[in-house]
């Protein structure tokens, strides 16, 4: 259980839960993709939006625990909506297969939250040969949301309803303080996993801010912002053994459990609150401050055209 607990302007705190941040909210016309909800906060938050009435879909890889998670969600609410469809972000490929599957279904979306990451000790490659943190936690979900966007805003144009696009970060973005993503992405000599990571939830948060400009100067009723979950033990310390060990044994009474783990990322995808509020960086579902190089608007254009080049099929 998380030990703090003092409320921000939203009302709630970083002891809040995702059940609290939504109550009362009615998400039965809404349709959301949540990725990676099969573990950790990615499945208690496709539970408490399909809690709420939500037509969930899982974007999962491992489709088989996705099974499982939809199993558990349908025991609990067995009126819940909720779809299990494969995805690997690591691959480019999967995301343009599963972008295509979903915008050819008939289905909405008036929810894209960017949840999957991963977290790896050793240096390692996606299949586009980019290094792993970048391509899977920043590059799968940009191009994600560019190929999905277009039904977003059919979506929210025929049904007047605002979209809400969500991209999970971390703290672990101010780790990053030098440099461009251009000239240290695949640089094994000085690679070092911490970076890595910090690095590709940087570029999360800079992604969310430059869609937001882009469509906010489009004249779009599509929000974007992204966020800080917390810290918390879930499936992305799975390569890290005694860390993990040492965390559920000594640090799992000073860290959120999942259930507060994902009462941000719920926050911004339903509350009313966060109507119109766009660009904007949470934690605690509370607006916060990221670091200075997180609101380099200049970083956010030059992050965009690299992930296009890196994106775009030859």
């Amino acid at each position: 259980m998380w030990i703090f607990g003092r409320k921000g302007e939203s009302g709630f705190s970083s002891s809040s839960t995702a059940e609290e941040v939504t109550h009362g909210v009615d998400g039965s016309r809404l349709t959301a993709i949540v990725t990676g909800a099969t573990s950790g906060i990615g499945a208690e938050t496709a539970r408490v939006l399909a809690l709420r009435g939500v037509h969930v879909v899982m974007a999962v890889r491992n489709i088989e625990s996705g099974k499982q998670v939809r199993e558990t969600i349908l025991e609990e609410t067995p009126t819940a909506k909720v779809d299990v469809t494969e995805l690997d972000l690591n691959s480019q490929a999967s995301v343009r297969d599963f972008a295509t599957r979903y915008c050819s279904s008939g289905l909405p979306l008036h929810i894209l939250i960017n949840n999957a990451g991963v977290l790896a000790p050793h240096f390692t490659l996606s299949e586009e040969k980019i290094e792993l943190h970048f391509a899977t936690n920043h590059l799968g979900h940009f191009l994600l949301t560019n190929l999905l966007l277009e039904t977003m805003k059919i979506t929210s144009f025929e049904q007047k309803v605002e979209g809400r696009i969500i991209n999970v970060s971390s703290t672990g973005h101010r780790f990053v303080n030098k440099g461009t993503f251009s000239d240290q992405i695949n640089d094994e000599s000085s690679y070092s996993h911490i970076h890595a990571y910090g690095l590709s939830k940087l570029a999360n948060i800079l992604h969310a801010n430059e869609l937001a400009r882009l469509l906010k100067e489009e004249g779009v009723n599509i929000t974007v912002n992204s966020l800080h979950p917390g810290f918390i033990v879930t499936e992305i310390f799975r390569n890290f053994g005694i860390f993990k060990v040492i965390c559920n044994a000594i640090l799992r009474h000073l860290v959120k459990d999942v259930s507060q783990g994902a009462a941000t990322t719920c926050y911004l995808a339903l509350n009313p609150k966060v109507k119109g509020v766009t660009g904007e960086y949470f934690s605690d579902s509370n607006l916060v401050k990221p670091s200075s190089k997180a609101m380099d608007p200049m970083l956010g254009k030059e992050l965009w055209e690299f992930s296009l080049s890196l994106t775009t099929t030859k």
